[in-house]
């Protein structure tokens, strides 16, 4: 596994019921959510009578937008999937969306998100004679609906997902139904789009602009929509417990233009970096964004502090995920694969660098390093989150404690190590005022914020003494890619 050294994305989801077009529309909202997984896609239809599917590694782009593709892929029906693996290697097999052929008829699922407990639940349905054809926690839920001894479809999937944990947002498509489901605390997003007749699911509201589709609501945290003929209809079978969506939706993960409770997401983001320049102002000559991440939240800060806001450092949009670096000379220089310094502006210059967040401080240190090489008189480093000091469980792929830099060193250590003359990191409190929620206390988390405060809103039973997850689901398999 590669080593990361930002947060890794999510999964994208998307569904769509009642066009004829159905696979060209999922298309279309995969290529607007390819940002949440880079690494594989794949679409299931169904026209009437029969389930299709293909799935690809690789880039939407670069699989789907042949003709001959989507014609492979009728129906008024589908659904589709952007991967990013948490759990599973990276090999076809777990490539999602999954499909089914089960006594009640097929289903097919696409999931956004991770379960806490399926390795728990993998090992007890496996010595009890269940064959697993995947290393995906996914396959989980489609063999708990398999085993369920309930009649009807609807019923046998609110049975699965009353033994599954964790963060997650579910599209399922039977042979009738749409379906779409958001796990208790709303963790992982999912929100619901209507064009004309036709109603759509996606993890964020930018997939639905790009197919002219009205944004309706979001998928309320332990609802199940179901989609079908007869209209939509809303379940909501868990206990009523207060929402706690992933606040790195808001810092990270969703896309700028998409809308978060009514707002669009660069709009958080400049207000993350407004309220970091109230508590960390420096006399600086210039501000400067490490791009593309820290963009929004660097415009707040220059907005805020009234220091002229310039680019510093010029991104390369078209360096990949699977750019080779043959030789460790060439490796070194990597950092310069995706940045390089504007060196006439920087020059001389006392400058403040925003960031969103810092994981493993890597890529930090190497930004600085070509700063300071390029001719910059002194470099103040300001990030628009919390230090990142506990890993995920619920879908990003964050490193075990041990390899996150603010879990094992002081905030003036990690200065000292990237090699900024200052460095502060956005409070908790500022964080949700700047989010518009209350402040932060015990009694009351607003958001899923544990990878800052350690606060988990669901037990990580797979992961009890906080070990890797994807170590733990290889002991159950043979399979690699």
């Amino acid at each position: 596994m590669t080593r990361q050294k930002k947060l890794n994305e999510e999964c994208g989801i998307f569904g769509v019921y009642n066009h004829p077009d159905a696979s060209t529309l999922v298309t279309l909202g995969l290529h607007a959510l390819q940002h949440r997984g880079q690494e594989a896609c794949g679409i299931n239809s169904f026209d009437g009578k029969n389930f299709f599917s293909v799935k690809r590694r690789g880039l939407v782009g670069d699989n789907f937008t042949d003709k001959k593709i989507i014609k492979q892929l009728p129906g008024h029906a589908a659904i589709g999937h952007n991967r990013y693996s948490t759990t599973g290697a990276p090999i076809v097999r777990n490539i999602q969306p999954f499909f089914a052929d089960l006594h009640s008829g097929g289903i097919s699922i696409a999931h956004n998100g991770n379960l806490t407990n399926a390795i728990e639940i993998r090992e007890k349905m496996v010595k009890e004679g269940s064959i697993f054809q995947t290393t995906s926690d996914t396959e989980t839920i489609v063999q708990l609906i398999a085993k369920s001894k309930r009649l009807k479809t609807i019923d046998k999937i609110i049975d699965a997902i009353f033994q599954i944990h964790g963060g997650y947002a579910i599209t399922m498509l039977t042979s009738k139904k749409l379906i779409g489901i958001r796990d208790p605390y709303g963790i992982r997003p999912l929100v619901l789009g209507k064009l004309g007749d036709t109603y759509i699911f996606s993890s964020e509201t930018c997939a639905l602009d790009i197919i002219g589709a009205e944004y309706i609501r979001e998928i309320e945290n332990g609802e199940i929509v179901i989609i079908d003929k007869n209209g939509i209809e809303s379940i909501k079978p868990f206990p009523k417990i207060d929402a706690r969506p992933c606040v790195f939706e808001y810092i990270y993960f969703a896309r700028p233009d998409s809308i978060l409770k009514g707002k669009a997401v660069h709009e958080y983001r400049k207000n993350l970096g407004i309220e970091l320049a109230k508590e960390s102002y420096v006399e600086a000559d210039m501000i400067s964004p490490i791009p593309d991440s820290g963009l929004p939240a660097a415009l707040g800060f220059a907005n805020k502090s009234n220091i002229e806001f310039d680019m510093g450092i010029i991104r390369n949009h078209y360096v990949g995920r699977t750019f080779i670096e043959p030789t460790q000379q060439i490796r070194q220089l990597g950092v310069k694969l995706k940045h390089n310094p504007n060196k006439q502006i920087i020059k001389n210059k006392r400058i403040i660098l925003v960031d969103d967040s810092i994981v493993r401080g890597t890529t930090s240190k190497k930004i600085v390093d070509m700063l300071y090489h390029a001719g910059a008189k002194e470099i103040h480093l300001r990030v628009s989150s919390p230090p990142i000091k506990y890993p995920d469980y619920y879908g990003i792929d964050t490193p075990n404690k041990k390899d996150l830099i603010a879990a094992n060193l002081s905030v003036d250590e990690i200065a000292k190590q990237i090699g900024v003359k200052s460095l502060k990191f956005l409070s908790i409190e500022g964080l949700y005022k700047a989010l518009g929620y209350k402040n932060r206390n015990n009694k009351n988390p607003q958001l899923t914020d544990h990878c800052f405060t350690g606060d988990y809103p669901v037990k990580p039973t797979d992961n009890k003494n906080l070990i890797d997850k994807n170590n733990q689901l290889s002991l159950l398999s043979n399979v690699r890619s």
